[in-house]
Order: structure tokens, then C-alpha cells, then sequence
């Protein structure tokens, strides 16, 4: 055997096992399809790496089994993460809604703490190593893979699929997890982008385009949940924070609903208007709420030029509307380029949530993304990705 375990997939979740192995004293090769390690930490947060959020707990997941991340989460707490990192020179700031980045430093500094880790322990990672095949043996696995054209073979009794998911293909992700649970029967809950700017074509592209570039603070919600964050109108259609969040809970076809002034209520902002200065454009008043611009985009809907005093209920009742409850029924997504996760992946029901084992095929762990666990924006997925390879070092 070359290994006590052989990891596949250098990303968060490939690299904390890695750690956590070594500090166990045990010895593990980590093989990466990509020419460095940490390929998707280094352009988290536009390379900032948002690494945890204080608040993160099973409520902000996404999965077929609510349940199933409890047991990893009480093994492996943000305040294991927050001290993992402060004892390698990296402190947490929190930026908003409990995300933490690593404070004067950035992305590379964290993969850097995992580079130098495994280092120090003599875990190898080997980089650009392409698998291609996994043989179950009786007594572990043969990972055959690629390698500056040659092909070498390693086994180990352990063997650990930490892959990620669909998302950012350019960033090397691919389906490999999936595939190999598909071939070995393991169920698979369907998969979609996560996280991920929508799209708005036909009659409405045009409006929303005109507004390319303008952020306004929304409550963003369906019938399942609400966000309160930016959202960011595009070329294209919709993006930032709040849209991310709700994107993880639309389906094509649903329509999403914007609250454009979660914290006041407009009919009350108009009627003191109207006692104080009735003679008040309904353009000026929402020029103190909205951009210029914004306000302006508003006039395809609402009696702009009248004023306030002169607004019939009928009126009153379409600002209402319009402020409060705008409905936008996107017509796709931005896809696996566009998108921060994935949604779904091998079925929780297959895997040990104690230890992360398959339990069809023993000795075989997953972690991270290409199981069915989606967090919110916000650092909860790293937070996943941590804890599951923590847990698994602890059963390799």
C-alpha cells in the first residue's frame, strides 16, 4: 500500500482531511486534477475567501435530509474553524450577516496554511494527476490516473472522493463523484446550479437591462423563504446577494417576489407626504428612496409626474404593489459557469453522517460538494467543506 488513504480532490474539503490526517499520524496522498491546490478557495469572494459564518448551523442548508450535517457540525464547530485558522496567523473580520475573511489577508493565504500543513506532515499532493480509473480491491482501492502523459497506479485501504461539484468548469470542476456513484448504484438527488444569477428574457428583458449596474436593498422571497439583501440588476437579468440566496430555492417557472423597501411602507411614506406638502411630485418622493435612474425605470408602472395629493386609491394601490410586491418570473439561470455551488449531488441516505462512509462500498468516504448538502451565500459552505474533512480524518 502507498498510502493509509488516498484523497482525491485538493479543495477545501481534500485539504482539511489532509491536515487532519497528518495531525493523527496518518499518511495520505492527495491527487489534484489541477496544476495547484485550492483552486476554488483562491477565487472565493473575489479572492478575499469568505471561510466560515458565525452563524452557521444545519437551518442555512439546503438538502433531501435537513439532518444530515448535524452530527459532522457538532464534531467539527465554526469555532474549531475560527481557531484552526487564528493558530496559523489567520483572523477572522466580519464583513456582514456573520461572514468572516481573513483579516490583511486574502484567499492564497488560507490555501497557503494547507500547503504548509501537509508539508510539515509529508502529505504529498500531487498536482495535475488526472484519475481515471478506481478498482475496489478485497483489501482497499487502485487509483490509476494520469500524469504528464504517463499513467501510475496507488493503493490504499482508504480512499476519500472530495471532487466538488459542476460548478465553474473553467476552474477544472467536473462530474467525477457523480459518475463514479452512478456506475457503483448509489442514488443520486438531482443536480442544479446554486447560487447563481437569474435570467429574465421575452417581453421584460429590455426594462431590467436599461437598469444594468443599479443596486437596490430588497427582501427577496418565494413561498418557501425571504432574504433581505442587494440585488443587483444586470444586462442580462438579476444578480447579487439576495437573488444568490433565493436562487437555491427557485424552480424554472416559479416567480420570485421583491419587497424594493423592506424597512418602510410606502402607502404611510405617501400619505405623510400628502399631510406635510401634497403638491410633492410622486417622482421626487421616491427620488429620496431610489436612484435617479431607478425612479425613472419605475415610470413604465407607476403616475410619476402627479402629485401626491391628486393620487386616486387605485394609484395608491399600484405603488403599493409595484414597492412592495413586484413579481419577476425569471426564465433561466446563468448556469454551472455563473454559479458559487451545486445543488443535490449523492444521495445523504448512502453515507454514515457520523463518519462520512459509504455504505455500500466500506472504506470509501465523501465530502464537500458532491454530496446533497447546499449552504446559503455567505462562507456556510466552507464551513461544510471543513467539517466533512475533518470528520473523515478521523475515520481513515
Amino acid at each position: 500500500m502507498n498510502a493509509d488513504a488516498i484523497i482525491i480532490g485538493a479543495g477545501a474539503c481534500g485539504l482539511m482531511c489532509a491536515v487532519q490526517a497528518g495531525y493523527l499520524g496518518k499518511r495520505v496522498i492527495v491527487l489534484e486534477k489541477n496544476e495547484k491546490p485550492g483552486a476554488k478557495i483562491l477565487i472565493s469572494g473575489g479572492g478575499r475567501c469568505n471561510y466560515t459564518n458565525q452563524f452557521a448551523s444545519a437551518e442555512q442548508f439546503i438538502s433531501a435530509n435537513p439532518h444530515f450535517v448535524k452530527s459532522a457540525f457538532t464534531q467539527w464547530t465554526v469555532d474549531d474553524t475560527i481557531s484552526f485558522f487564528e493558530t496559523y496567523g489567520i483572523e477572522g473580520k466580519e464583513k456582514t450577516l456573520g461572514q468572516l475573511f481573513p483579516d490583511q489577508k486574502n484567499a492564497k493565504d488560507v490555501v497557503q496554511v494547507f500547503t504548509a500543513i501537509c508539508e510539515d506532515f509529508g502529505q504529498e499532493i500531487r498536482c495535475s494527476a488526472d484519475v481515471k480509473e478506481i478498482e475496489i480491491l478485497p483489501d482497499g482501492f487502485r487509483v490509476n490516473y494520469e500524469r504528464n502523459g504517463k499513467t501510475v497506479a496507488l493503493s490504499a485501504a482508504k480512499l476519500v472522493i472530495a471532487t466538488g461539484g459542476l460548478p465553474i468548469p473553467k476552474m477544472g470542476a467536473t462530474d467525477f463523484a457523480l459518475r463514479f456513484a452512478r456506475k457503483h448504484n448509489l442514488k443520486i438527488v438531482e443536480t442544479a446550479p446554486a447560487l447563481v444569477p437569474l435570467t429574465i428574457t421575452g417581453k421584460d428583458e429590455e426594462w431590467f437591462a436599461q437598469l444594468s449596474g443599479n443596486a437596490v436593498f430588497c427582501e427577496v422571497s418565494n413561498d418557501e423563504i425571504s432574504f433581505e439583501e442587494n440585488i443587483l440588476f444586470t444586462h442580462w437579468g438579476l444578480s447579487g446577494p439576495a437573488i444568490l440566496q433565493i436562487s437555491s430555492f427557485w424552480r424554472r417557472g416559479q416567480t420570485v417576489n421583491l419587497n424594493l423597501l423592506p424597512h418602510q411602507n410606502i402607502v404611510s411614506l405617501l400619505d405623510a407626504e400628502r399631510k406635510t406638502n401634497g403638491k410633492t411630485l410622486v417622482s421626487t418622493l421616491l427620488n429620496r428612496i431610489y436612484t435617479r435612474k431607478f425612479t425613472d425605470a419605475l415610470g413604465k408602472f407607476l403616475p410619476l409626474n402627479k402629485p401626491v395629493a391628486a393620487l386616486t386609491k387605485g394609484e395608491i394601490d399600484l405603488i403599493e404593489q409595484t414597492i412592495h410586491h413586484f413579481k419577476v418570473k425569471p426564465a433561466g439561470d446563468k448556469g454551472y459557469d455563473k454559479a458559487e455551488v451545486m445543488r443535490g449531488g449523492i444521495d445523504t441516505n448512502e453515507i454514515s453522517s457520523k463518519t462520512l462512509e459509504c455504505k455500500k462500498i466500506p472504506n470509501l468516504f465523501f465530502g464537500g460538494e458532491c454530496l446533497d448538502v447546499t449552504g446559503w451565500l455567505g462562507g456556510y459552505n466552507f464551513q461544510w467543506a471543513w467539517a466533512s474533512g475533518f470528520v473523515i480524518a478521523q475515520n481513515i
